[in-house]
This record gives C-alpha cells, sequence and structure tokens, in this order.
C-alpha cells in the first residue's frame, strides 16, 4: 500500500499547482488508508506536506507576480494566529476516547476522520457549484476577509487542511481578485498557515522524517508538473472533476468509518 501511497503523493501537489488548493483534502486520506497513519498524526504531516509544497508554488507565484500581498496579510494573519494556537494548545488537550457507551465508542482519531470527510463534502460542493461572475471595481471588503481569514485557521487548525477551497472563493468575493491571483495568494496563505500550524505540533508529536521527507518530495514534484500545465488547461472543466472525486472520497470515509469500521 505504499506504493501506492507514494503514486498519490504526487497528485497532492498537482492539485495544488492546477487549481491552487485541494492538497490536504488528498494528503490526509493518502496517509491514513495508504500508510496507515493514525488520523490526528496525520493531520500534523499533512501541514508539512501541504506547507513546504505550496511554498515551491507560492514562489513561482510571486515571480509571475500573481500574488497580492495586501490580502495575504489580511487575511493571512488572522488565520495563521488560529492555526498555531489550535496546534499548540487546543488539539492537544482533546481526549484520545471523546465518548464511550454500551453501543458506541467515539475516538479522537475517528472524529477527526468523520469531520474531514464532511470537510471534503463540503470542499466538493464549494468546486461543484457554478461560480458568480464579480465585479473587481469595488473595494476590499476587509471585515469578511478577516472573518474567512480566521475560519480558515480553525479548519487548518483542527483537520490539517490548507483551506484552499474556502480562500479562493473568499479572495474572489471579498478581496476582488481574478482567478490567477487568487490560486497565487491562496497558495502563500496557506504555505504560512500550514507550516506555522506544524511548528505548533513539534513540542508535543513525534514525527517519521523518512516517510514525511519522501512525500513532500514527490508533491513538491506534482506542484512544478501543476503549475507548468496550470495555463492550458480548463479551470472549470478540473474544478468539476475534481470535485465529484473529492465528493465520493468524502462519502467512502463516512460509510468505512461510521458502519464498516
Amino acid at each position: 500500500m505504499e506504493i501506492l501511497g507514494y503514486m498519490a503523493s504526487a497528485a497532492i501537489g498537482l492539485s495544488l499547482g492546477l487549481i491552487g488548493g485541494g492538497g490536504s483534502i488528498l494528503t490526509v486520506p493518502v496517509l491514513v488508508y495508504l500508510f496507515h497513519l493514525d488520523p490526528v498524526l496525520a493531520t500534523a504531516y499533512s501541514l508539512f506536506i501541504v506547507g513546504t509544497t505550496s511554498s515551491v508554488g507560492a514562489i513561482q507565484k510571486m515571480r509571475n507576480k500573481a500574488v497580492n500581498f495586501k490580502v495575504f496579510l489580511l487575511f493571512g494573519i488572522p488565520s495563521l494566529a488560529t492555526v498555531y494556537l489550535f496546534r499548540k494548545i487546543i488539539v492537544p488537550l482533546i481526549p484520545n476516547i471523546i465518548l464511550k457507551t454500551d453501543f458506541i465508542t467515539v475516538t479522537k482519531g475517528g472524529l477527526v476522520l468523520i469531520l474531514f470527510a464532511v470537510l471534503m463534502v463540503f470542499a466538493a460542493w464549494a468546486m461543484l457549484k457554478r461560480e458568480k461572475v464579480v465585479e473587481h471595481d469595488t473595494p476590499i471588503k476587509s471585515s469578511k476577509l478577516i472573518t474567512q481569514g480566521l475560519l480558515v485557521g480553525v479548519i487548518s487548525g483542527l483537520l490539517g487542511a490548507g483551506g484552499g477551497f474556502v480562500i479562493i472563493p473568499s479572495l474572489i468575493l471579498f478581496a476582488k481578485l481574478d482567478i490567477k491571483k487568487a490560486i497565487g495568494t491562496s497558495l502563500l496563505i496557506i504555505a504560512v498557515n500550514s507550516l506555522i500550524g506544524f511548528i505548533g505540533d513539534l513540542s508535543h508529536t513525534a514525527m517519521d522524517w523518512k516517510i514525511l521527507l519522501a512525500v513532500t518530495a514527490l508533491a513538491t514534484v506534482g506542484i512544478f508538473v501543476g503549475n507548468y500545465f496550470s495555463g492550458s488547461i480548463q479551470s472549470n472543466k478540473l474544478k468539476k472533476g475534481f470535485g465529484w472525486f473529492v465528493l465520493v472520497m468524502g462519502a467512502f470515509i463516512i460509510l468505512k468509518e461510521l458502519f464498516f469500521n
């Protein structure tokens, strides 16, 4: 299964390079089901893998002047503060057994997987819905950007997800960015959020650096390939195809964890 895991690792970066998000949606299931990692540990690994891979993509986007730094600060600062708080303090406080009765036992890892699967379903919905046409001559809605930044921080901190499916629509609707700058800015936000969150994990989590660095290296190769082809593939068709894939994966995880675990 690890061979399949390493093959799937490149798809993590490919997704980030092509659509500016979706990397963590693939990362956690790959780590849990193909590398057999504990779900909570997988969220920590996901932060490093997605953060490092997104950094590579963000540098490429910055070279192409496809990053809006003002929007990055408005969105990123509240987001990274929240994600660090969650990874450093709140996640370690969650007990391993959350609920235990004669009929059901809810573990920390199981809850993370169920919440992650629900997140995948919402991510799929965000990718599949029809995008509204946005006028770009109206002012940036700073308060809404800050609120969305806090939301993404909670998602990243609790589930180890970059939150690109929330970030990109927010940047288009509230910051009035075109799709290319939204993707570039999203990658920078995801990179900073994820790596800050990972730093919060280091003091209380033991890492298997062999797996972590190998998956990260393959994902990095994937983002180079994704960036190369991003200009030649229609983003709408790509998002819809990926959205359906994420929807099926989310449904699979929910069914497996609830009924076949």
